[in-house]
C-alpha cells in the first residue's frame, strides 16, 4: 500500500480490511496472513475467531470489537474513529472481518470513513460463508439446468426484523440458489412470504450453524420443515441458510 503524510510531515499509517473466511485459519489467504503479521493494531470481530490471532506479533495491540448479532459491540461510527485514530498515529491497522469484507460486513462505511480522513485503505478478500458452506456440505451452489443463479440476501434489517423491501419474487425464483445471511430469527416469516409467492414448501433447505468451528452443525429438510423448526427453537450460533433445488440431498449425512 502507498503511505500518506499529515500536514506536519509525519507519516500516516494504513488500514487493511481483512476477510477471515468462515473461521478455519487454513482458509486464510496468504495476503491476509501477511497483513496480520505486519499489523501494529488488530481489531477483530467475535465471528472471526481467536485462532487467527496466532499470526499477530507479540507487540501488536489486539482489540475485540464484538460485531455479533444480539450482543453488545461498538457502534460503527465509534469503530471508524478508532481505526482512523490509530492509523493517524502511523500504525498499520488490520480490521478483521468474518467471511469476506465485501459481503454484508459494512465495509463501505469503513472505506468511506478512511478515504474521507485521507487514510490509505485496502481490502483483502476472504472466503465468503456461502461458498465455504457449500464446500462443507460437499455440494455446488449452481447446477446445470437446475440453478443458473446464486443470490445472497440479509435476513434482517437494522432493527433485527425481516426487511420490508425484499424482492420476494426474486427470492422465490425456483431456478436460483439463495443464501440467507443473519436470518435464523426471521426465516419463518420469510418462508411464509416465499410460499405465498409460489415457491414450493418442498424446496430443499439447509441451515449451517457455527461454520468453521468445532461446533458446526447442519440442519437439513424442506423449506416448510426448516421454517417450522426455526419458529420453535433457534440455533445458538451464527447461521447461514441456503435453499434451492441445487441443495437436494445436501447436508443429510451431516445433520
Amino acid at each position: 500500500m502507498t503511505s500518506a503524510s499529515r500536514s506536519d510531515g509525519a507519516a500516516i499509517g494504513s488500514i487493511a480490511l481483512v476477510g477471515a473466511g468462515p473461521g478455519d485459519i487454513d482458509l486464510l489467504t496468504l495476503r491476509a496472513v501477511e497483513r496480520l503479521r505486519a499489523a501494529d493494531v488488530i481489531l477483530y470481530d467475535d465471528l472471526a475467531g481467536d485462532a487467527l490471532l496466532s499470526f499477530a506479533r507479540e507487540d501488536a495491540e489486539l482489540i475485540a470489537v464484538g460485531k455479533r448479532a444480539g450482543h453488545p459491540s461498538p457502534k460503527q461510527d465509534e469503530l471508524n474513529r478508532l481505526m482512523i485514530s490509530y492509523a493517524k498515529l502511523g500504525k498499520r491497522v488490520v480490521r478483521v472481518k468474518a467471511g469476506d469484507p465485501a459481503i454484508f460486513a459494512r465495509a463501505d462505511e469503513e472505506i468511506c470513513a478512511a478515504r474521507d480522513a485521507g487514510v490509505p485503505i485496502e481490502i483483502v478478500p476472504g472466503i465468503t460463508t456461502a461458498t465455504a458452506a457449500a464446500a462443507f456440505l460437499g455440494t455446488s451452489l449452481t447446477k446445470r439446468l437446475v440453478a443458473r443463479r446464486v443470490q445472497m440476501v440479509t435476513g434482517h434489517d437494522v432493527g433485527g426484523t425481516l426487511p420490508i423491501d425484499l424482492d420476494i419474487a426474486a427470492l422465490a425464483d425456483p431456478g436460483a440458489t439463495t443464501c440467507v445471511f443473519m436470518g435464523k430469527a426471521t426465516f419463518p416469516a420469510l418462508a411464509e412470504k416465499l410460499i405465498a409467492k409460489g415457491l414450493s414448501g418442498e424446496t430443499p433447505t439447509v441451515v449451517v450453524e457455527s461454520l468453521g468451528t468445532p461446533n458446526t452443525h447442519v440442519l437439513a429438510g424442506t423449506l416448510s420443515e426448516i421454517a417450522a423448526q426455526l419458529a420453535v427453537e433457534k440455533p445458538q450460533g451464527p447461521c447461514l441458510i441456503l435453499y434451492g433445488q441445487a441443495l437436494a440431498g445436501a447436508g443429510r449425512g451431516l445433520a
